[in-house]
């Protein structure tokens, strides 16, 4: 029962970071029809700026939650600006072309960033360091890091704070407006491009801070580190129904704990020879089952058609 418990938390964890992800593709993908392949790209590159602020700064005597404070902040600022860029130069252009010609363009530019990223910051594994106290907190049988205890209340916190953005603000009704018809929601005085900015600044936002968070962690940051993550979190967004951002929530938590179960018993089972290394199958056979009896996800698709 102690594994049982202990799965469940890793897989809370994993899934909150997942689900962090999966609201910036079904967020643009409610609004523009964009499979943003990118968004993963994005994540990494959130890390290793933190990273890099991170290794600057380790001799300044500054304590660990400052470092990841503002190490979080500079990530946000770096994302939000690559993202803004992202959809001016390489997906503005093409918003009238047919779908196969953005996706293809997301395509490229993941691999792009990945190059850059590996000329920037070179390719090896870079360790990162413990910012908070490493010691579990042992929760009569399960454990939890200060770290793990974070993330789940800083994505709590983040998710709250977008669903009142979308649901309560002038942002947010301008949001749902362009995504049911941006034509329309133009005449009305709504700035289509400004708002379909806004949604991509800030996706960027929460891939930085799931890109630190992922970082914190693991304990490790690289340039290709965006490429698993990224797909697990289109997974959850298409698991929960694409389009809902409550689906991408349930998703990705979804999707976390059922990775986590997974690879826990089956790393029980076979005496450790199996487990973690196998982990992706259990996220994506639930994909395909899920898929197969409900194509649309497990709570819809709730985006409009513009046909």
């Amino acid at each position: 029962m102690d594994i049982f418990f202990q799965q469940i938390i890793n897989g809370l964890v994993l899934g909150s970071m997942y689900a962090l992800v999966a609201l910036g593709y079904t967020m643009v993908y409610g609004i523009i029809n964009l499979i943003n392949f990118a968004h993963g790209d994005v994540l990494m590159v959130g890390a290793l700026t933190s990273w890099t602020v991170v290794s600057t700064l380790a001799g300044s005597g500054a304590p660990g939650w400052a470092l990841m404070l503002l190490s979080v902040m500079v990530a946000i600022v770096v994302c939000a600006a690559l993202n803004f860029s992202i959809d001016k130069i390489a997906y503005r252009p093409l918003r009238n072309a047919p779908r196969l010609a953005p996706l293809i363009t997301a395509m490229g530019m993941s691999l792009l960033l990945q190059t850059l990223a590996m000329i920037i910051w070179k390719p090896n594994p870079k360790p990162y360091p413990a910012l908070l106290p490493p010691d579990p907190i042992n929760l009569g049988g399960p454990v939890i890091t200060v770290t793990q205890c974070l993330i789940l209340a800083v994505t709590a916190m983040l998710l709250a704070v977008l669903m009142w953005l979308v649901n309560r603000t002038k942002l947010g009704r301008a949001m749902r407006a362009t995504a049911e018809n941006p034509r329309v929601a133009a005449l009305m005085g709504v700035k289509p491009d400004m708002v379909i900015s806004a949604t991509f600044i800030i996706g960027a936002a929460l891939a930085a801070v799931a890109g630190v968070m992922w970082a914190a962690n693991y304990g490790t940051v690289q340039h290709s580190m965006g490429f698993m993550p990224g797909l697990k979190a289109f997974t959850a967004a298409v698991l929960g129904g694409i389009g809902n951002l409550a689906g991408a929530v349930v998703g990705g938590l979804l999707l976390g704990i059922v990775e986590a179960l997974g690879a826990g018993y089956l790393g029980q089972l076979t005496g450790g020879l199996l487990g973690s290394h196998y982990a992706d199958i259990f996220a994506f056979v639930a994909l395909i089952l899920v898929l197969t009896l409900r194509p649309s996800g497990l709570l819809g698709e709730r985006v409009a058609d513009r046909a």
